[in-house]
């Protein structure tokens, strides 16, 4: 028999991961699933079993290959004409946590659940944070024969 986890019944935890030469896209892979809830036995997928992640020095963050010079991203102004593009190059001149809310962004679900859950990713480019009070449980990524591992 399956037994449905109730929202009173859930429990979020807190994480810190440090991003000093982490590459974007797996590092973003690891942050998804713990925003989502995939790291626990209570994952149900219309619900919000999500931990919260701080992120510190994002600055540091690494693209593998020239994508940090040739990589386009891209928006729409709302008027006729008005896609614009940009670099990771000069996004990080401006703002430097963007480029993993973006990757991290496009791996949860779109809509009302996926929104909520990015609600609870907070990045910083420096070492220091407000959520110290907190106590998240530090999460050390190390590149083990080519695959990350995550080690608490």
């Amino acid at each position: 028999m399956t037994k449905f986890v109730k929202k009173d019944e859930i429990n979020c935890d807190w994480f810190e991961i440090d991003a000093t030469g982490a590459v974007v896209g797996r590092l973003a892979t690891i942050v998804s699933k713990i925003i989502r809830g995939k790291n626990k036995t209570t994952y149900t997928p219309h619900m919000d079993h999500g931990d919260f992640v701080v992120i510190k020095n994002v600055d540091q963050i690494k693209f593998t290959g020239n994508k940090f010079q040739n990589k386009k991203y891209y928006r729409h102004t709302g008027y006729p004409g008005g896609i614009k593009e940009i670099t990771p190059e000069k996004l990080s001149e401006k703002k430097p946590g963007e480029i993993l809310k973006l990757a991290v962004k496009r791996m949860l679900p779109s809509g009302a659940l996926g929104k909520k859950q990015l609600t609870k990713l907070k990045i910083y480019s420096g070492e220091e944070h407000p959520h110290t009070a907190q106590n998240p449980k530090i999460i050390e990524i190390t590149k083990l024969n080519q695959k990350n591992t995550i080690r608490t």
